[in-house]
């Protein structure tokens, strides 16, 4: 018989170790989604405005005088800690310092167990705020799902009015209050359909106002470095109570391996929010070095592994494994990934979805001719950027809007090539780190194969797009800087005059309507010096008034006259033409809106109301003088 040939004993040999794998299946994407959680999460949760978008317009009221949407307002402005190519040099270097520190006075010590309890108090501080974080995002995701502030049915967008106890349709950027299909129901989408009951119905309000609206804001002011208001939300204590606790249980109680993932899960999301490589050149060079960095302690010393084994902290994912037939059953075995194979390569991949963010707004700028004031004048072009939407938060609303509604911005919905890119390499990496590990049985340096797989995803794709001179030149420390510079300036000129030479002048306008600049009296009208240095206050909000009924108006004046009533607008919500305006079909159902100005009744059922004669009588029986307004009678049968 014929020896197989060298195709048959590759395959042979492919069936082997993947039967020997197969028990490990659960455990390696355990880690893997363990890994990449943080890393998708927290690249999301630091985007911010790049210097390729406008400064969105703040919050103003439009035609019908209700203001736009604070969270499509809010601009996210996070300040992150930027590397420099010097860091390519300090990072291996301190690392590998303290690397070898830990090691030797392990050695010193005999027993790492005192070692242990220092450094796990040390990194509890860290960790009761990162934990606290990480749930309070965790808690809004959660509410965004079940207590959406806009939702969509039948082809309309519903925003809901917690101070009314109601959700009002928005049609062409329009609100409309008092229009007949308002929905009393606290449920999004088609549960607001669902029939309630009045008392669970209350529940539900009260539900969401509780973990929506803050209930005191704390103030604290530093001098020098200027002062901050941050309101407090009962998911925010609640969040603190719980890191706190989890802190206590993992450093006096017991430390399994679920509790110090959430530590280093925790660690990783608040580390991708915080640090940044500023550019693709200098990431790159860090990484580089890193990567060297790792071979060395793990192929060439016994240091890093005999770190990692033996310091019980939570700088590392744990996940448990499959029993070996010499194993203890009564101690099971975990598998550990550190935090640097998450965070090192993170921080490559939030910077790529970054970019993707600025490569959105880039390509729509425009450039547009600037008016000539003569003719001698040289023509010039005007550059326009695109203003900026929030791309992030708001997962339930992404949900219960949908992609089908127009008029609804949508900032998170841009190309992303680079982060998908990106992430495959990361898995690519990760799964050659497996393989490898799993075939000689070995610890491997995991940066060996994520640092190659994150940067040539990256830089071809790059290549192939014909985006490596802005990938080059892109540099989050100049966006940094300038909105800084921005913020500072904003902020002096809100606390200052509009006179650039307070506070010993001011600028007047004289009889002619002309400006001049005067000495003011600074013994008179000098505002006193603030002479705190730091201070802390707690303010509680105000309780809001409620809205005066449409039944307890006010009687007509002749300074005030009753608005003429506007022309209704035809709103089709039925299945086959959710998003048009125009009037609907005969057969299919249809809603008729009118402008919050004047209230309405279903078409084909308008009946007179009597409100009017009544409060004329009032009005008429308590002051004789009372005088109907001109031009505002109506015939009432």
């Amino acid at each position: 018989m014929s020896s197989p040939g060298l195709g048959a004993e590759i395959f042979g040999r492919i069936a082997y170790e993947f039967s020997l794998l197969q028990p490990w299946l659960t455990t390696h994407l355990h880690l893997l989604a363990s890994a990449l959680f943080p890393i998708f999460t927290g690249a999301h949760a630091s985007l911010s405005r790049p210097t390729s978008a406008e400064k969105p317009q703040s919050a103003t009221k439009k035609d019908g005088g209700e203001a736009e949407d604070e969270d499509e307002q809010v601009e996210s402005v996070r300040r992150m800690e930027g590397l420099s190519p010097l860091d390519a040099i300090l990072y291996p270097i301190a690392a590998g310092s303290l690397l070898t520190g830990l090691y030797f006075l392990m050695k010193w010590l005999q027993d790492p167990e005192i070692l242990n309890k220092i450094l796990n108090w040390y990194l509890s501080v860290f960790g009761v705020f990162s934990i606290a974080k990480l749930l309070i995002d965790s808690f809004d995701i959660v509410t965004s799902f079940a207590l959406p502030a806009k939702y969509s049915y039948r082809g309309v967008l519903w925003e809901v009015k917690p101070q009314l106890r109601l959700a009002i349709p928005k049609v062409n950027g329009r609100v409309y209050e008092k229009s007949a299909i308002n929905s009393p129901s606290p449920l999004p989408g088609p549960l607001s359909q669902v029939p309630l009951p009045k008392f669970i119905s209350e529940a539900l309000w009260s539900v969401r106002d509780i973990v929506t609206q803050p209930f005191c804001v704390l103030e604290a002011y530093l001098r020098g470095e200027g002062e901050a208001r941050v309101p407090v939300r009962i998911q925010d204590v609640s969040s603190l109570l719980f890191a706190t606790l989890a802190v206590l249980y993992y450093n006096l109680i017991a430390k399994p391996w679920w509790l110090t993932n959430l530590f280093g899960i925790s660690f990783s999301y608040g580390a991708l929010q915080l640090m940044s490589p500023t550019t693709f050149w200098t990431g790159t060079l860090v990484l580089g070095a890193l990567f060297i960095y790792d071979i060395y302690f793990v192929f060439f010393t016994p240091i890093m592994i005999s770190v990692a084994t033996n310091l019980d902290i939570p700088v590392k994912l744990l996940f448990p494994r499959p029993l070996g037939i010499d194993d203890d059953p009564a101690k099971p075995k975990l598998s550990m990934l550190g935090l640097g194979d998450v965070v090192l390569p993170g921080i490559m991949i939030g910077l790529a979805l970054r970019f993707d963010l600025y490569l959105h707004y880039l390509k729509m700028q425009k450039h547009t001719e600037v008016t000539k004031d003569s003719e001698e004048t040289p023509a010039s072009t005007k550059l326009v950027k695109a203003p900026y939407q929030n791309a992030t938060g708001n997962w339930g609303e992404r949900f219960w809007v949908g992609a089908n509604i127009p008029d609804v911005k949508r900032g998170y919905a841009f190309p992303k090539p680079y982060f998908y890119a990106s992430v495959v390499g990361y898995n690519i990496g990760m799964t050659c780190t497996l393989g490898v590990m799993h075939v000689y049985q070995h610890g491997q340096p995991a940066l060996l194969y994520l640092v190659p797989g994150v940067l040539v995803s990256i830089w071809v794709t790059a290549y192939f797009k014909g985006d490596i001179k802005d990938m080059w030149e892109y540099n989050e420390a100049e966006d940094d800087q300038k909105k800084s510079d921005k913020a500072k300036a904003t902020s002096s000129d809100a606390k200052a005059p509009k006179s650039a030479f307070w506070p010993y002048t001011k600028l007047i306008t004289t009889e002619e309507g002309n400006s001049k600049i005067t000495s003011e009296d600074t013994t008179a009208k000098k505002k006193p010096l603030d002479r705190r240095i730091i201070s802390l206050a707690i303010t509680l909000p105000d309780t809001p008034t409620p809205k005066r009924s449409d039944k307890t108006a006010k009687p007509p004046t002749k300074d005030k006259p009753e608005p003429a009533p506007e022309r209704p607008v035809k709103l089709n919500t039925s299945p086959e033409h959710s998003q048009s305006n125009s009037p609907s079909p005969t057969g299919s159902e249809s809603l008729v809106l009118i402008d919050k100005k004047e209230s309405i009744e279903p078409e084909g059922k308008l009946k007179e109301k009597t409100n009017l004669l009544e409060t004329y009588l009032k009005a008429a029986e308590a002051e004789p003088s009372f005088k109907e307004p001109e031009g505002k009678r109506r015939r009432v049968d």
